[in-house]
């Protein structure tokens, strides 16, 4: 079975999952790290790390597109709220393997914790609540099959 979507209308619906995604991430305390102002760069460069785990600032780079003084500065944002953690290569003492970090951070167990009813229902526009619930479903599956590690399967 072929999917019912174009190339493009899926790339469509990830840049509006990206934008829902964003307007549901609480405000950090001032000055407390990333997910505001930068955001989309942080969470590309997260996403990279979990499906990549020990990798450079130039592999991120190089799969994601950005910039290495913006996959620098994600990652030392990152490294702030203790979503990951660094340790110099054993291979090459002047380069940095990035990693997850082990134990959940203050502010990811509050971002994880946040809910994404009220920007779906500002997308839908609607706040009906069978039409959330089957939206969320749906979500919730493909969330479930569709991981940040199904990113390393594709293509580099």
């Amino acid at each position: 079975m072929s999917a019912s979507l174009s190339p493009v209308e899926l790339f469509l619906l990830g840049r509006t999952l990206m934008k829902i995604g964003e307007e549901s991430l609480p405000e950090p305390a001032l000055g407390a790290g990333p997910f505001r102002g930068g955001t989309r760069a942080v969470l590309v460069v997260l996403s990279d790390v979990y499906a990549h785990d020990n990798t450079s600032v130039g592999a991120i780079a190089s799969r994601t597109g950005l910039p290495q003084s913006q996959v620098s500065g994600a990652v030392a944002r990152l490294k702030e709220t203790g979503s990951v953690v660094t340790a110099p290569d054993p291979d090459d003492g002047r380069r940095q393997l990035i990693r997850q970090a082990g134990e959940v951070s203050g502010r990811i167990a509050e971002v994880r914790a946040a809910g994404i009813d009220e920007a779906l229902a500002t997308a839908l526009g609607t706040d009906d609540p069978d039409r959330l619930r089957e939206v969320g479903d749906a979500l919730a599956v493909l969330a479930r099959h569709l991981t940040p590690e199904s990113v390393g399967r594709l293509r580099p």
